[in-house]
């Protein structure tokens, strides 16, 4: 036995700075939700001011709370955690701070980017190429200082949070990487480098697993580590959390496309999708019930240790939502669920109950530890335990009634064999009451916020910050862990890039299975000769759509059910995006789908809605657009755009676009402004307008449509 005893320093000073990053972005992102909230009832709460619309800030808040507040939390948790797991200090604090600093300049140039309309579009993806390039560096820089600090760790066994660091790392490496190859066309602009049906399934293997490996993965970790130091017990199964852990990297992977059920998407993705999803209830149920039978017994302490309640809730949370989802991955319950606000409110419910309060839990855990005091205030924790779960409910349940409501009005039809409610907005003004009532529950949760950042502040005020704990350990030994043979995994928990390479390839299995198939096989993408590209002033017209987060109420997916063809007309095709860069599909519906809005309305009606949407359609509640009839339609960028398709396989001719296109567009512009004209409105050829409403007609006429059923927006 080694009996060399060291002496070290674990650091504080980069866990305190990523707590109060997480307390500041997590008062930011939640706020911009709220704002976003309103407008969903009050569309004039943007003051008509173009960089605060839904469109635009609803994936600003989405990417500050996921990768800002949670992501800084995560930081933390695991920055304070994996020291004293690995009984070291972290191998470089140059690449700490520079995980650190690095992140928050990711996270302001996102915010702001994407209020400035630079977008992919792409869900939980949407920060532009050169932001993505950042991102790999600073994700680079934090696996090496966290697999330095492994290597030279003085604890051979790798404690099981340890697992879930390490899969997260690797998972969102290649999930990142993977997902952001993009044709760049400009500083801040670019075309993902894949299309139409190809292009879903690769960012919804991302989205989903975004979802998993870094809101989930690193969670389970800081939920392994923080949950028995809290109840001052261990964890309650070593073997299930076997189970839990690779069972759950290697299922994980493959649900992505149960985000595509009813889609273009081949049947065989889709069926996959769902099998894996309905899997994932098992090991997800495994890692909750281990969590929250470590506490039998002490249930005593939980009721008076807010850090215990907000665990609790957590974790059951994490529960529920990881049991609402595998459900909502079977085709008839998706049938229902998918494009309504049921699929917001099982979000909101892992988001708020999951990471929020785990979040909150830890903060309460470590500012009396890194001061060296108690905290300032359990009955403001306790009170902020008991707004939050308030302001949850507040928030999910009128979503869940509204997302139920939507889907069945949806679908409704009347005994004389028609839609009950053809007009689609007859659904949003049923649900408005429900949008009300969510920013009233938003309201609530952002107050508890500010309750816990005035008590971690004056629990910082009453005590005195330590830099750097002290702590002594004997170096690693290289004799096995206990007298006899120790356990396979235990073994494989002493080797940690052997265990590092299996996690990898555990990960990568699924999404190898699912893509090969849809990028080698072309008769899962079958083409359509009718299918042109776009035209120039289109395409202006669709990256305008982009800019402005058009997509983030419509759809562009017409799924095979009577009442979406009897509403939209014909169901849509996987051949008819082959040219679309990115795709188009959408999550959600607020307004109708678009996928057929060719040729419905005249190119007045368009232009008089994008003005003021009202005045065609009202009580609508999206917002005006009015700008675009004022701004200068950008076309020198015209030639890098076309080149950058072209690139892509859109098969636009050689030598398009130093010329020809110019051309093509203005023609194409002055019959829009003659057809606008007969619907007495005066308009002028290079305004931003006439390229959305040229993108506008275009949808859908490459294949001739069924007969549909006209609806007001």
């Amino acid at each position: 036995m080694n009996t060399n005893i060291e002496t070290f320093k674990y650091d504080n000073r980069i866990v305190r700075a990523f707590a109060i990053a997480t307390v500041v972005w997590g008062i930011v992102g939640m706020s911009v939700g709220l704002l976003a909230a309103v407008q969903l009832f009050f569309p004039n709460a943007n003051l008509n001011f173009q960089f605060i619309t839904f469109g635009r800030i609803r994936p600003l808040h989405t990417n500050a709370v996921i990768f800002a507040f949670v992501g800084n939390g995560m930081f933390m948790g695991i920055y304070y955690s994996l020291q004293r797991l690995c009984k070291a200090r972290m191998f470089s604090d140059f690449l700490s701070w520079f995980n650190f600093w690095g992140w928050q300049l990711i996270i302001v140039s996102a915010a702001l980017t994407l209020p400035l309309g630079y977008t992919t579009s792409k869900e939980y993806a949407e920060l532009e190429w050169p932001i993505d390039i950042a991102i790999t560096i600073v994700w680079v820089a934090f696996a090496v200082n966290l697999f330095g600090t492994i290597i030279k760790r003085r604890e051979k066994h790798m404690y099981v949070a340890i697992w879930f660091y390490i899969a997260t790392v690797i998972a969102i490496a290649v999930l990142h990487i993977v997902n952001s190859m993009e044709m760049p066309w400009g500083w801040l602009k670019s075309y993902s480098m894949y299309a139409g049906v190809q292009d879903a399934l690769v960012q919804w293997w991302y989205g989903h697993n975004a979802v998993a490996f870094f809101l989930t993965t690193p969670y389970l970790g800081l939920m392994y580590y923080f949950l028995p130091k809290a109840a001052n017990r261990p964890f309650f199964s070593y073997r299930l959390s076997i189970i839990h852990f690779w069972a759950l990297v290697f299922i994980y992977i493959w649900a992505g496309p149960h985000h595509l059920l009813y889609s273009a998407l081949p049947d065989w993705a889709q069926s996959l999708g769902m099998v894996f999803s309905l899997m994932l209830i098992a090991p997800s149920w495994g890692g909750m019930l281990n969590g929250l039978l470590t506490l039998r017994g002490a249930w005593d302490k939980v009721r008076q240790d807010p850090v215990l309640k907000f665990m609790v809730a957590a974790i059951t949370a994490y529960g529920m939502a990881t049991l609402e989802g595998p459900l909502m991955s079977i085709k008839t319950v998706n049938s229902l669920s998918h494009y309504t606000d049921w699929t917001i409110a099982h979000v909101h419910a892992g988001a708020l109950g999951w990471n929020g309060f785990l979040t909150f839990s830890v903060l309460y855990y470590l500012y009396p530890r890194l001061y060296n005091t108690k905290l300032w205030s359990t009955k403001l924790a306790n009170y902020h335990f008991w707004i939050g779960m308030l302001g949850i409910l507040f928030y999910i349940i009128p979503i869940y009634v509204a997302g139920v409501t939507e889907g069945l009005m949806w679908k409704q039809f009347n005994k004389d064999g028609f839609l009950q409610y053809p007009n689609f907005l007859e659904t949003i003004l049923q649900v408005v009451p429900m949008f009300r009532l969510r920013a009233i529950g938003g309201t609530l949760y952002l107050i508890g916020v500010f309750m816990m950042a005035y008590n971690l502040y004056k629990t910082a005020k009453s005590g005195a910050f330590e830099p750097d704990t002290e702590a002594q350990a004997a170096p690693m030994e290289k004799t096995p862990l206990a007298h006899g043979k120790p356990g396979w995994h235990r073994m494989l928990e002493g080797k940690p890039m052997f265990f590092t390479v299996l996690a990898l390839v555990s990960v990568l299995v699924g999404g190898i299975v699912e893509m090969i198939p849809m990028f080698l096989i072309k008769e899962n993408v079958p083409t359509i000769a009718s299918v042109k590209p776009y035209s120039p002033l289109e395409l202006l017209g669709r990256d305008i759509y982009i800019r402005e987060g058009c997509l983030g109420c419509h759809s562009q997916m017409i799924r095979p059910f009577r009442s979406e063809t009897e509403r939209y007309g014909e169901y849509s095709k996987a051949g008819e995006f082959v040219y679309d860069h990115p795709f188009l599909w959408g999550s959600e519906r607020k307004g109708l789908d678009l996928a057929r809005e060719g040729g419905r309305y005249p190119d007045a009606w368009h232009y008089n809605h994008m003005d003021d949407p009202r005045t065609t359609s009202p009580g609508s509640i999206m917002p005006r657009y009015s700008w675009l009839l004022m701004q200068k339609l950008e076309t020198d960028s015209l030639p890098a755009r076309l080149n950058a398709m072209r690139k892509l396989g859109v098969p636009y001719p050689a030598g398009f676009e130093n010329g020809p296109a110019q051309k093509d567009l203005a023609a194409q512009a002055a019959k829009i402004v003659a057809n606008l004209k007969l619907g007495s409105v005066t308009a002028d050829a290079d305004k931003e307008i006439i390229a959305v409403i040229a993108y506008l007609q275009r949808l859908g006429t490459d294949i001739k449509a069924a007969p549909a059923v006209t609806a007001a927006k």
